[in-house]
């Protein structure tokens, strides 16, 4: 028996015989028309930069909410969904007191990625309340400083994080990726990085 392709994409859970879920993959989309978000990690710190769009001039610049602190340590900048991010950077910051209440120690920022990714994969038809009906549509850019000074994590809808240098998420990251691969090294001071990333984000708007 086959299935159709609306039936692939009903089926959260279900893989096509090429291997793919189209409901992730749709989220990725999702993430894709979002706004350009930048994080680039020096020695001295990490820089996270967000483009902030208004969609009305009547709009509020205040209420629009693109990078959160889950804890002291740890910022988090976002791309796609709103609800979805706030979804995850509250789930990040639940598991970070929790870690700090139970070990009285920052939690490493590596683990508290891993958390907020373990809850991005609880999506399916499982019947569990807290489980989500569909992938989360939004990329988050994590950074923080722990043990081994400042890191910076790219997550996905599927799930997956991955330690970056420097990364561009959102409708302009193509060409905001390429000019960080062309203009970041290693020994980029904290101010140039900032320079860097709003210079980029003026190009890519």
């Amino acid at each position: 028996m086959f299935l159709t392709r609306s039936e692939y994409d009903r089926g959260v859970n279900t893989f096509n015989p090429e291997g793919r879920l189209f409901q992730v993959e749709y989220a990725i989309e999702a993430i894709k028309i979002g706004t350009t978000a930048i994080g680039i990690c020096t020695t001295e710190g990490v820089v996270l930069a967000v483009e902030k769009r208004l969609l009305s001039p009547l709009q509020e610049p205040s209420s629009v909410e693109k990078i959160y602190e889950a804890d002291s340590h740890v910022g988090i900048a976002m791309s796609g969904l709103s609800a979805d991010a706030r979804t995850l950077v509250n789930h990040a910051r639940s598991e970070s007191q929790y870690h700090r209440f139970t070990f009285n120690e920052p939690m490493p920022v590596e683990s508290l990625t891993q958390a907020v990714c373990d809850l991005a994969l609880q999506f399916g038809e499982s019947g569990e309340e807290q489980g989500m009906s569909r992938p989360f549509g939004v990329a988050l850019l994590v950074a923080g400083w722990d043990h081994r000074g400042p890191v910076l994590y790219h997550t996905d809808p599927s799930g997956t994080f991955t330690r970056f240098d420097a990364k561009a998420i959102g409708a302009g990251s193509e060409g905001a990726q390429t000019q960080l691969q062309e203009q970041f090294h290693k020994n980029l001071t904290f101010i140039e990085a900032e320079s860097l990333a709003i210079s980029i984000l003026k190009q890519a708007r």
